[in-house]
């Protein structure tokens, strides 16, 4: 049952990927991020290895995701401080797995946050 949920959560995620605007994915891709963090932590906090691994993990792939996703000959400096900030994040984020640190997620948390915040007041005309 649990692997059917997952799977119909995987396909629905898909569908609103594909209708929605890249600025939608970004917002997307950045909650997920954050909510991963924070899962991550609790299985921290309840000695569960496999689960911290595999949602640092996604964590992982979502933020080289942005990453790749940056226009760096349109964002210019923008671009190229997210690019050396996703960077430190996934660096981070393999250190933190390896030692069950739980305030470097709550580092990349707070950088991913201030990140969100800045991507959510975007005005919708320059959205797209």
């Amino acid at each position: 049952m649990r692997g059917s949920l997952k799977a119909y959560k995987s396909v629905a995620l898909d569908s609103q990927k594909s209708v929605a605007s890249p600025y939608k994915v970004v917002q997307m891709l950045l909650a997920g991020a954050l909510e991963r963090l924070a899962k991550a932590r609790v299985a921290i906090e309840q000695d569960k290895p496999a689960q911290r691994g595999e949602l640092l993990g996604a964590t992982m792939m979502i933020v080289a995701e942005l990453r790749m996703a940056l226009d760096h000959e349109t964002g210019g400096d923008i671009a190229a401080n997210l690019d050396n900030l996703y960077e430190f994040m996934m660096a981070e984020l393999v250190l933190a797995n390896s030692s069950n640190d739980i305030e470097k997620l709550e580092s990349i948390s707070q950088l991913l946050r201030e990140i969100k915040e800045g991507w959510d007041v975007i005005p919708v005309e320059l959205q797209e």
